[in-house]
Protein backbone atom coordinates (compact mmCIF):
# COMPACT_ATOMS: atom_id res chain seq x y z
CA UNK A 1 0.00 0.00 0.00
CA UNK A 2 1.33 3.66 -0.65
CA UNK A 3 0.01 7.06 0.71
CA UNK A 4 1.79 8.97 -2.14
CA UNK A 5 -1.56 10.67 -2.44
CA UNK A 6 -0.52 12.75 0.43
CA UNK A 7 2.57 14.17 0.96
CA UNK A 8 4.75 13.47 3.99
CA UNK A 9 8.00 14.56 6.17
CA UNK A 10 9.72 12.57 8.95
CA UNK A 11 11.05 14.28 11.92
CA UNK A 12 12.85 12.41 14.39
CA UNK A 13 12.56 13.72 18.39
CA UNK A 14 10.36 16.46 17.32
CA UNK A 15 11.83 17.93 20.90
CA UNK A 16 12.83 21.44 21.79
CA UNK A 17 12.84 23.83 18.27
CA UNK A 18 11.74 20.47 16.55
CA UNK A 19 8.28 20.93 17.46
CA UNK A 20 8.47 23.89 14.99
CA UNK A 21 8.56 22.47 11.81
CA UNK A 22 4.97 20.79 12.21
CA UNK A 23 2.85 24.36 12.18
CA UNK A 24 4.98 25.27 9.07
CA UNK A 25 4.67 22.00 7.05
CA UNK A 26 1.25 21.92 8.15
CA UNK A 27 1.07 25.55 6.08
CA UNK A 28 2.10 23.72 2.93
CA UNK A 29 -0.62 20.49 3.61
CA UNK A 30 2.27 18.26 4.90
CA UNK A 31 1.52 15.57 7.15
CA UNK A 32 3.82 14.69 9.41
CA UNK A 33 5.50 11.37 10.76
CA UNK A 34 7.15 11.41 14.03
CA UNK A 35 10.31 8.46 15.37
CA UNK A 36 10.89 8.47 18.43
CA UNK A 37 14.40 7.34 19.45
CA UNK A 38 12.76 6.33 23.07
CA UNK A 39 9.52 5.45 24.08
CA UNK A 40 9.27 8.39 26.10
CA UNK A 41 11.56 12.03 25.69
CA UNK A 42 14.02 12.86 27.87
CA UNK A 43 12.90 14.44 30.88
CA UNK A 44 14.18 17.84 29.72
CA UNK A 45 12.46 17.89 26.66
CA UNK A 46 9.02 16.33 27.28
CA UNK A 47 7.50 19.39 28.14
CA UNK A 48 8.28 20.19 24.21
CA UNK A 49 6.16 17.10 23.06
CA UNK A 50 3.77 17.76 20.82
CA UNK A 51 1.97 13.93 19.96
CA UNK A 52 -0.91 15.29 18.61
CA UNK A 53 0.84 17.52 15.71
CA UNK A 54 1.47 14.19 14.25
CA UNK A 55 -0.31 12.07 11.89
CA UNK A 56 1.93 9.17 13.22
CA UNK A 57 3.83 7.80 15.82
CA UNK A 58 6.71 5.25 15.72
CA UNK A 59 8.65 4.14 18.39
CA UNK A 60 12.44 2.98 16.87
CA UNK A 61 13.53 -0.64 17.87
CA UNK A 62 17.16 -0.07 19.50
CA UNK A 63 18.77 -2.13 16.92
CA UNK A 64 17.84 -3.31 13.59
CA UNK A 65 15.17 -0.76 11.85
CA UNK A 66 14.46 -2.84 8.73
CA UNK A 67 10.77 -3.10 9.60
CA UNK A 68 10.32 0.29 10.70
CA UNK A 69 12.53 1.60 7.47
CA UNK A 70 10.00 -0.78 5.32
CA UNK A 71 6.75 0.75 6.93
CA UNK A 72 8.47 4.75 7.09
CA UNK A 73 8.95 4.09 3.10
CA UNK A 74 5.04 3.71 2.22
CA UNK A 75 4.92 6.77 3.25
CA UNK A 76 7.47 7.87 0.21
CA UNK A 77 8.46 10.74 2.85
CA UNK A 78 9.59 14.00 1.32
CA UNK A 79 12.27 14.81 3.86
CA UNK A 80 13.72 13.22 7.33
CA UNK A 81 14.54 15.63 9.51
CA UNK A 82 16.33 16.07 12.93
CA UNK A 83 14.00 17.65 15.88
CA UNK A 84 16.71 18.02 18.51
CA UNK A 85 20.22 16.06 20.02
CA UNK A 86 18.78 13.12 20.90
CA UNK A 87 16.91 12.30 17.56
CA UNK A 88 20.62 13.05 15.88
CA UNK A 89 21.58 9.56 15.85
CA UNK A 90 18.69 7.44 14.25
CA UNK A 91 17.50 10.29 11.96
CA UNK A 92 21.11 9.47 10.25
CA UNK A 93 20.99 5.79 10.14
CA UNK A 94 17.37 6.58 8.74
CA UNK A 95 18.11 8.68 6.71
CA UNK A 96 19.92 6.42 4.00
CA UNK A 97 17.19 4.28 4.13
CA UNK A 98 14.29 6.00 3.18
CA UNK A 99 15.95 8.81 1.37
CA UNK A 100 20.01 7.78 0.05
CA UNK A 101 19.71 10.77 -2.15
CA UNK A 102 18.98 13.24 0.28
CA UNK A 103 21.16 12.10 3.01
CA UNK A 104 24.36 12.75 4.76
CA UNK A 105 27.49 10.85 4.48
CA UNK A 106 26.54 7.83 6.01
CA UNK A 107 30.51 6.84 7.20
CA UNK A 108 30.55 9.98 9.07
CA UNK A 109 27.33 9.67 11.12
CA UNK A 110 29.12 8.72 14.33
CA UNK A 111 31.05 12.20 13.97
CA UNK A 112 28.07 14.05 13.40
CA UNK A 113 26.75 12.94 17.03
CA UNK A 114 29.92 12.19 18.86
CA UNK A 115 32.43 15.36 19.71
CA UNK A 116 35.58 12.93 20.34
CA UNK A 117 35.01 11.41 17.01
CA UNK A 118 33.65 14.70 15.85
CA UNK A 119 36.76 16.85 16.81
CA UNK A 120 38.66 13.74 14.73
CA UNK A 121 36.96 13.90 11.45
CA UNK A 122 37.11 17.87 11.53
CA UNK A 123 40.93 17.56 12.30
CA UNK A 124 41.58 14.68 9.50
CA UNK A 125 40.04 17.43 6.95
CA UNK A 126 42.44 19.88 7.80
CA UNK A 127 40.04 22.03 10.03
CA UNK A 128 41.86 24.21 12.66
CA UNK A 129 41.00 23.08 16.45
CA UNK A 130 41.45 23.11 19.84
CA UNK A 131 43.90 20.45 21.31
CA UNK A 132 41.42 17.77 22.79
CA UNK A 133 41.46 13.99 23.87
CA UNK A 134 38.61 11.64 23.94
CA UNK A 135 39.22 8.51 26.29
CA UNK A 136 38.00 6.16 29.03
CA UNK A 137 41.61 6.24 30.23
CA UNK A 138 42.92 8.46 32.39
CA UNK A 139 46.31 7.65 32.32
CA UNK A 140 46.25 8.99 28.41
CA UNK A 141 44.15 12.04 29.19
CA UNK A 142 47.78 12.86 32.08
CA UNK A 143 49.95 11.75 28.93
CA UNK A 144 48.09 14.24 26.61
CA UNK A 145 48.29 16.80 28.87
CA UNK A 146 51.94 17.03 29.48
CA UNK A 147 52.58 16.25 25.25
CA UNK A 148 50.96 19.27 24.63
CA UNK A 149 52.02 21.55 26.90
CA UNK A 150 49.12 21.87 28.66
CA UNK A 151 50.17 20.83 32.27
CA UNK A 152 49.56 24.46 33.97
CA UNK A 153 46.88 25.61 31.86
CA UNK A 154 42.84 25.30 32.53
CA UNK A 155 40.89 22.70 30.63
CA UNK A 156 37.53 21.31 29.93
CA UNK A 157 35.95 18.08 30.65
CA UNK A 158 32.52 17.28 29.25
CA UNK A 159 30.37 14.17 27.94
CA UNK A 160 30.49 13.14 24.72
CA UNK A 161 27.24 13.16 23.63
CA UNK A 162 25.51 15.48 25.95
CA UNK A 163 24.07 18.61 25.11
CA UNK A 164 23.14 22.00 26.41
CA UNK A 165 26.31 22.48 28.52
CA UNK A 166 25.26 19.11 31.01
CA UNK A 167 27.78 18.13 32.57
CA UNK A 168 30.10 20.60 31.14
CA UNK A 169 33.62 22.21 33.97
CA UNK A 170 36.41 23.32 33.83
CA UNK A 171 39.28 22.56 35.89
CA UNK A 172 42.03 24.70 36.96
CA UNK A 173 45.60 23.60 37.24
CA UNK A 174 45.05 23.34 41.02
CA UNK A 175 41.99 21.09 40.92
CA UNK A 176 42.18 17.67 40.19
CA UNK A 177 41.47 16.88 36.95
CA UNK A 178 40.65 13.19 37.69
CA UNK A 179 38.43 13.97 40.21
CA UNK A 180 36.14 15.91 37.27
CA UNK A 181 37.17 13.01 34.59
CA UNK A 182 35.87 10.39 36.79
CA UNK A 183 32.75 12.30 37.83
CA UNK A 184 31.86 11.79 34.23
CA UNK A 185 33.11 8.10 33.26
CA UNK A 186 30.36 5.82 33.05
CA UNK A 187 27.92 8.24 34.71
CA UNK A 188 24.54 8.73 32.75
CA UNK A 189 24.00 12.35 31.17
CA UNK A 190 20.92 14.34 31.13
CA UNK A 191 19.99 13.03 27.52
CA UNK A 192 20.47 9.24 30.07
CA UNK A 193 23.07 8.37 27.79
CA UNK A 194 26.18 6.36 29.75
CA UNK A 195 29.18 8.33 29.10
CA UNK A 196 31.59 5.57 28.27
CA UNK A 197 34.49 8.19 27.68
CA UNK A 198 35.32 11.88 28.81
CA UNK A 199 36.20 14.58 26.16
CA UNK A 200 39.00 16.77 27.96
CA UNK A 201 39.66 20.10 26.15
CA UNK A 202 42.34 23.11 26.63
CA UNK A 203 40.06 25.97 27.50
CA UNK A 204 40.01 28.55 24.57
CA UNK A 205 39.96 32.14 25.03
CA UNK A 206 38.03 34.59 23.00
CA UNK A 207 34.42 35.36 22.05
CA UNK A 208 31.98 32.87 21.63
CA UNK A 209 29.63 32.68 18.67
CA UNK A 210 27.23 30.19 17.27
CA UNK A 211 26.51 29.80 13.77
CA UNK A 212 22.89 28.29 12.24
CA UNK A 213 22.51 26.59 8.93
CA UNK A 214 20.55 25.44 6.55
CA UNK A 215 22.38 22.86 3.81
CA UNK A 216 20.76 20.96 0.42
CA UNK A 217 22.45 18.88 -1.63
CA UNK A 218 26.07 20.37 -0.25
CA UNK A 219 24.92 24.07 -0.56
CA UNK A 220 25.20 25.65 2.99
CA UNK A 221 23.47 28.09 3.54
CA UNK A 222 23.70 31.13 6.76
CA UNK A 223 20.29 31.61 8.78
CA UNK A 224 21.96 33.76 11.67
CA UNK A 225 25.00 34.38 14.15
CA UNK A 226 24.43 35.06 17.60
CA UNK A 227 27.37 36.04 19.81
CA UNK A 228 26.93 34.42 23.33
CA UNK A 229 27.97 36.00 26.67
CA UNK A 230 28.73 33.52 29.41
CA UNK A 231 29.38 33.65 32.93
CA UNK A 232 32.07 31.63 34.63
CA UNK A 233 31.51 30.55 38.38
CA UNK A 234 32.33 28.13 41.12
CA UNK A 235 28.88 26.42 39.93
CA UNK A 236 29.74 25.46 36.29
CA UNK A 237 32.02 27.00 33.53
CA UNK A 238 29.04 28.09 31.00
CA UNK A 239 26.58 30.18 32.84
CA UNK A 240 24.55 31.75 30.20
CA UNK A 241 23.98 35.24 30.39
CA UNK A 242 22.71 36.55 27.00
CA UNK A 243 22.41 35.89 23.20
CA UNK A 244 23.03 39.16 20.52
CA UNK A 245 22.21 38.63 17.21
CA UNK A 246 25.27 39.52 15.18
CA UNK A 247 24.58 42.18 12.05
CA UNK A 248 25.08 40.32 8.51
CA UNK A 249 27.45 43.28 7.57
CA UNK A 250 29.88 42.83 10.64
CA UNK A 251 32.91 41.82 9.25
CA UNK A 252 32.91 38.66 11.44
CA UNK A 253 30.37 36.70 9.64
CA UNK A 254 32.73 35.89 6.65
CA UNK A 255 35.14 34.72 8.53
CA UNK A 256 32.18 32.90 10.94
CA UNK A 257 30.83 31.30 7.54
CA UNK A 258 33.55 29.90 5.95
CA UNK A 259 34.89 28.06 8.99
CA UNK A 260 31.57 26.27 9.57
CA UNK A 261 31.42 25.63 5.95
CA UNK A 262 34.89 23.58 6.16
CA UNK A 263 33.44 22.24 9.16
CA UNK A 264 30.02 20.94 7.60
CA UNK A 265 31.79 19.79 5.11
CA UNK A 266 34.56 17.98 7.23
CA UNK A 267 31.33 15.79 8.92
CA UNK A 268 30.18 15.22 5.59
CA UNK A 269 26.38 17.29 6.15
CA UNK A 270 25.10 18.08 2.82
CA UNK A 271 21.03 18.14 4.46
CA UNK A 272 19.50 19.88 7.32
CA UNK A 273 19.47 21.86 9.78
CA UNK A 274 23.03 22.46 11.59
CA UNK A 275 23.74 24.49 15.30
CA UNK A 276 27.56 25.37 15.03
CA UNK A 277 29.27 27.01 18.23
CA UNK A 278 32.25 28.37 17.60
CA UNK A 279 34.97 30.24 19.58
CA UNK A 280 36.78 33.26 18.18
CA UNK A 281 40.60 33.23 18.89
CA UNK A 282 43.57 35.29 18.50
CA UNK A 283 44.55 31.83 16.16
CA UNK A 284 41.55 32.01 14.46
CA UNK A 285 38.17 30.45 14.28
CA UNK A 286 38.04 26.68 16.38
CA UNK A 287 34.83 24.25 16.30
CA UNK A 288 33.67 23.82 19.79
CA UNK A 289 31.03 22.23 18.85
CA UNK A 290 28.71 20.98 16.53
CA UNK A 291 25.13 19.87 16.44
CA UNK A 292 23.04 17.88 13.30
CA UNK A 293 19.59 19.77 14.35
CA UNK A 294 17.86 22.91 14.40
CA UNK A 295 19.23 25.55 17.46
CA UNK A 296 17.29 24.90 20.35
CA UNK A 297 15.67 26.50 23.40
CA UNK A 298 12.76 27.40 20.44
CA UNK A 299 15.42 29.20 18.53
CA UNK A 300 13.74 29.66 14.97
CA UNK A 301 10.28 31.11 16.08
CA UNK A 302 12.87 33.87 17.49
CA UNK A 303 15.31 34.33 14.40
CA UNK A 304 12.12 34.62 12.23
CA UNK A 305 11.29 38.00 14.33
CA UNK A 306 15.37 39.17 13.98
CA UNK A 307 15.87 38.08 10.40
CA UNK A 308 12.15 37.10 8.86
CA UNK A 309 13.60 33.86 8.37
CA UNK A 310 15.03 30.64 10.42
CA UNK A 311 16.36 27.28 9.86
CA UNK A 312 12.77 25.57 10.41
CA UNK A 313 11.32 27.75 7.23
CA UNK A 314 14.37 27.66 4.79
CA UNK A 315 13.89 23.60 5.61
CA UNK A 316 10.39 23.93 5.01
CA UNK A 317 10.39 26.00 2.07
CA UNK A 318 13.08 23.85 0.05
CA UNK A 319 11.19 20.65 0.57
CA UNK A 320 7.62 21.49 0.04
CA UNK A 321 8.27 23.95 -2.46
CA UNK A 322 11.76 23.19 -4.13
CA UNK A 323 12.60 26.72 -2.50
CA UNK A 324 16.41 27.63 -2.56
CA UNK A 325 17.33 29.65 0.18
CA UNK A 326 19.43 32.72 0.22
CA UNK A 327 23.48 32.10 1.13
CA UNK A 328 23.09 34.70 3.60
CA UNK A 329 20.60 36.44 6.15
CA UNK A 330 19.99 40.00 6.43
CA UNK A 331 19.59 41.33 10.46
CA UNK A 332 15.90 43.35 10.69
CA UNK A 333 16.62 44.55 14.49
CA UNK A 334 18.85 44.47 17.35
CA UNK A 335 17.88 41.51 19.63
CA UNK A 336 18.49 39.84 22.74
CA UNK A 337 17.59 36.66 24.77
CA UNK A 338 18.60 37.94 28.55
CA UNK A 339 19.39 34.87 30.33
CA UNK A 340 18.04 34.92 34.34
CA UNK A 341 20.39 33.40 36.39
CA UNK A 342 21.25 32.60 39.99
CA UNK A 343 24.58 32.92 41.20
CA UNK A 344 24.06 30.98 44.05
CA UNK A 345 21.00 28.97 46.03
CA UNK A 346 18.16 31.32 46.53
CA UNK A 347 14.51 31.44 47.29
CA UNK A 348 12.45 33.13 44.55
CA UNK A 349 10.97 36.16 45.60
CA UNK A 350 8.97 38.87 43.92
CA UNK A 351 8.45 37.51 40.83
CA UNK A 352 5.84 40.21 39.80
CA UNK A 353 9.37 42.03 38.78
CA UNK A 354 10.22 39.51 36.39
CA UNK A 355 6.24 39.86 35.01
CA UNK A 356 6.26 43.35 34.93
CA UNK A 357 9.13 43.38 32.23
CA UNK A 358 6.24 43.46 29.81
CA UNK A 359 6.05 46.70 29.55
CA UNK A 360 9.82 47.49 28.50
CA UNK A 361 9.86 49.22 25.21
CA UNK A 362 11.92 45.77 23.84
CA UNK A 363 10.15 43.57 25.00
CA UNK A 364 9.36 40.71 22.86
CA UNK A 365 8.04 37.37 24.74
CA UNK A 366 9.48 35.92 28.37
CA UNK A 367 9.93 32.28 29.77
CA UNK A 368 9.14 32.74 33.22
CA UNK A 369 9.48 29.04 34.69
CA UNK A 370 10.00 29.59 38.51
CA UNK A 371 7.08 30.44 41.33
CA UNK A 372 6.71 32.62 44.10
CA UNK A 373 8.77 30.80 47.10
CA UNK A 374 10.61 28.61 45.01
CA UNK A 375 13.70 27.19 46.68
CA UNK A 376 16.24 27.83 43.37
CA UNK A 377 19.75 26.43 43.25
CA UNK A 378 22.89 27.93 41.94
CA UNK A 379 22.84 27.77 37.90
CA UNK A 380 25.07 25.09 36.14
CA UNK A 381 23.74 24.46 33.46
CA UNK A 382 21.81 25.40 29.96
CA UNK A 383 18.97 23.11 31.23
CA UNK A 384 19.39 25.06 34.62
CA UNK A 385 19.17 28.45 32.63
CA UNK A 386 16.19 27.38 30.81
CA UNK A 387 14.33 25.99 34.01
CA UNK A 388 14.29 30.18 35.39
CA UNK A 389 13.54 31.22 32.08
CA UNK A 390 14.41 34.06 29.81
CA UNK A 391 13.24 37.65 28.43
CA UNK A 392 13.41 38.54 24.62
CA UNK A 393 14.47 42.00 23.24
CA UNK A 394 14.07 43.49 20.05
CA UNK A 395 14.50 47.14 18.69
CA UNK A 396 15.53 49.05 16.02
CA UNK A 397 17.35 51.88 18.54
CA UNK A 398 20.54 49.28 19.97
CA UNK A 399 20.59 52.44 23.28
CA UNK A 400 16.99 51.72 23.70
CA UNK A 401 17.47 47.54 24.08
CA UNK A 402 20.82 48.33 26.23
CA UNK A 403 18.82 50.17 28.78
CA UNK A 404 15.76 47.63 28.87
CA UNK A 405 18.21 44.65 29.30
CA UNK A 406 20.11 46.88 32.42
CA UNK A 407 16.49 46.93 33.81
CA UNK A 408 15.83 42.87 33.50
CA UNK A 409 19.38 42.27 35.39
CA UNK A 410 17.63 44.55 37.85
CA UNK A 411 14.39 42.90 38.31
CA UNK A 412 16.31 39.61 38.18
CA UNK A 413 18.77 40.94 41.59
CA UNK A 414 15.79 41.52 43.53
CA UNK A 415 13.56 37.84 42.47
CA UNK A 416 17.12 35.90 42.83
CA UNK A 417 18.39 37.26 46.00
CA UNK A 418 21.64 35.28 47.55
CA UNK A 419 20.13 34.92 51.06
CA UNK A 420 19.23 31.56 51.45
CA UNK A 421 21.09 29.02 53.33
CA UNK A 422 21.50 24.88 52.52
CA UNK A 423 19.90 25.12 48.92
CA UNK A 424 21.85 22.26 46.72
Amino acid sequence: MTRAIERYAVIVDPYSSGNQFAKEFAREGVRLVAVLSCAEPPEVYAASYRPQDFFKVYVAPAADLKALADELRDYSPICVLTGCESGVELAERLAPMLLPQAANAPGLALARRDKGLMAAAASAAGVPMMKQICTNDFASVERWRVDNGLAHRHLVVKPPKSASTDGVSKVSPDESLQVAFTRLLDKPNRLGIINDRVLVQEYLAGTEYVVDTFSYAGVHTLCSVCKYTKLANAHGMAIYDRMEWVSHDDPIIQTLADYAERVLDALGIAWGNSHIEIMQTTDGPRLIELGARPHGGGHPALCLIATGDSQVHRAVRYFTQGVTPPKRFTLLKHMNVVFFRALAPCIARNLEKLHALGALRSYVDASIQVKEGQAVPATRDLFATLALGFVVLANDDPQQLAKDVEAVRQAEAEVFQQDMQGVA
